[in-house]
């Protein structure tokens, strides 16, 4: 039977734990709100993703799920407030294009939102996807997992007999959905053989890391990172001071006389029973510290535990240790301009710099200093807070995994006028509205305000063609040379795109004496 006759029928597909009903729109077939693990709530809090229960009947699929519990406006912009907040958030979506038949192989792309592991969903932007679906022919997978505490902290010093509490949650999630895409994504018109895992921010630290982690292996062929924070990973002895800290914040909140929160026993019942949005306003308060307390550092992070996640990734990259499959990745122009005000969460103030040039030769402080005229002067502070974050983890994982897997490297450039007169140019994030044509939300009509959509649009084009192209076939277009340490070829995309050999070769250099560790 052909999937893309309208019919009623078309709408209606099984999966491994029941049938679901989705809905048309605009030249695609769509299912929202799919559970891939079992609610993440009650004795499951704190645990790792368990199986989906099965369903009776017909299970419509028509509107999103739950987002995972997050603040409006907390220090980020979190999720739009009419959307529902749960921790029964683990749901995916998926987009497909209108004709479709049911004996096709698409490839397949998940997505993985950014939001500083703090906030976002896959429900933010119901429309994204649609185009790459409808134009390009592939399946969109868009994923939710859990945030903030209950998914990025260590809190495993409060587990109990009978109460164990897991790390790396939110990674767990991740995989849980790529497994169901695997089991069940052939149901809708997908080649679990052709997955691509894309992902942006904490999003595109999410992809460097599962690289890296074992149960990843075999779940995606390939690999897109955009702005990834590639070293925001820690160690269990950092990751556990913080927990200790947002258990402190959490015993103020809860504000209980009958508490104390130096109590194991205490603070692990605490930690079972506080209303999940009680949680995300500690893990607020948490993530406004850190970058003064711990200046070059995210409290929201994976953690490298032995199991789940055995290494550093960028050790992993180097060691050959990483998921040998074809990998694009790359930042934007200018990352760290867009973080001031209440998102100012990288070293961009003096004495945040001052930390990070402490723990470095004064040879590398003098060569870094001349790369950034005028630091710590405000937009010195941001360009070197955002290379220290993006940009320089970005090309040592280019650079590693280069030597083991086909690999691609790439700059956004291009910007409207509007973000240029502003002083943020192409700042973290801009390739999320040419990419995926967000040019219908409030920001994304507002940054063309003064011209340059045409232009911008262009760029979004030739990035979606690439990225599908490469989701099919496992190398992006014939004008993107693949990225090598002897040559570093590196795509800029701008209003004409080139080839740049090595670009920022000497803050490359000065980065790599700065913090050789990276």
């Amino acid at each position: 039977m052909s999937v893309g006759v309208r019919t009623e029928a078309d709408l209606v597909v099984e999966l491994d734990t029941g049938a679901i009903r989705g809905r048309r729109r605009r030249g695609t077939r769509q299912w929202r709100g799919i559970p891939y693990a079992a609610p993440p709530s009650g004795e499951r809090r704190f645990r790792a993703p368990a199986p989906p229960a099965p369903w009776d009947g017909v299970r419509d699929a028509a509107a999103f799920g739950p987002v995972a519990p997050q603040h409006r406006r907390g220090q980020f912009l979190g999720a739009a407030e009419h959307l529902v907040r749960s921790e029964d958030c683990l749901n995916l979506n998926v987009t497909v294009p209108g004709d479709t038949h049911a004996g096709d192989r698409l490839p397949v792309m998940v997505f993985v939102h950014g939001g500083a592991y703090s906030v976002g969903s896959a429900a933010e932007h119901p429309r994204q996807g649609e185009r790459m679906a409808r134009e390009h022919g592939v399946v969109y997978v868009g994923i939710d997992y859990r945030l903030g505490a209950l998914g990025w902290l260590d809190l495993r010093a409060y587990s109990r007999p009978g109460h164990p509490i897991e790390v790396n949650l939110g990674l767990r999630d991740q995989v849980a959905a790529l497994e169901w895409v695997r089991r069940n994504i052939r149901a809708l018109g997908g080649d679990p053989d052709r997955v691509t895992l894309f992902g942006e921010s904490s999003g595109g630290n999410s992809v460097t890391t599962l690289l890296t982690v074992p149960a990843a292996e075999g779940l995606f062929a390939r690999a897109i990172a955009q702005s990834s924070p590639a070293n925001a990973v820690y160690p269990p002895e950092v990751a556990q001071r913080w927990a200790a800290e947002y258990v402190r914040i959490l015993a103020r909140l809860v504000d209980d006389d009958d508490l104390d929160s130096e109590s194991p026993e205490d603070a692990a019942a605490m930690l079972r029973t506080a209303d999940p949005m009680r949680l995300a306003d500690a893990t607020t308060e948490l993530t406004v510290r850190t970058p003064d307390e711990n200046p070059g550092t995210i409290a929201l992070a994976p953690v490298i535990d032995g199991d789940v996640l055995p290494h550093r990734p960028l050790d992993a990259f180097r060691d050959g240790l990483a998921h040998r499959v074809p990998l694009i990745i790359g930042t934007n122009d200018r990352e760290g301009s867009l973080f001031e005000g209440r998102i100012d969460i990288l070293p961009t103030t003096k004495p945040r710099i001052r930390a990070i040039f402490a723990n470095t030769r004064k040879t590398a402080r003098k060569a870094i200093k001349a790369r950034y005229p005028g630091l710590p002067e405000r937009r010195a502070a941001a360009d070197f807070a955002g290379d220290f974050t993006f940009w320089f983890p970005s090309v040592k994982v280019a650079e590693r995994h280069s030597r083991y897997a086909p690999t691609w490297c790439y700059r956004f450039d291009a910007a409207p006028r509007l973000p240029r007169l502003l002083g943020l140019d192409a700042t973290h994030g801009l390739e999320l509205f040419a990419l995926f044509e967000k040019f219908d939300t409030p920001v994304g009509a507002g940054l063309t305000l003064l011209g340059g959509r045409r232009m911008f649009r262009a760029v979004g084009r030739r990035m979606q063609a690439h990225w599908t192209g490469f989701a099919a076939s496992g190398a992006p277009g014939a004008d993107w040379p693949r990225y090598d340490e002897a040559h570093r070829r590196t795509l800029v995309f701008d209003d004409v795109d080139r080839v740049a050999v090595d670009p920022r070769r000497r803050k490359r250099l000065a980065w790599q004496e700065f913090v050789p560790h990276v």
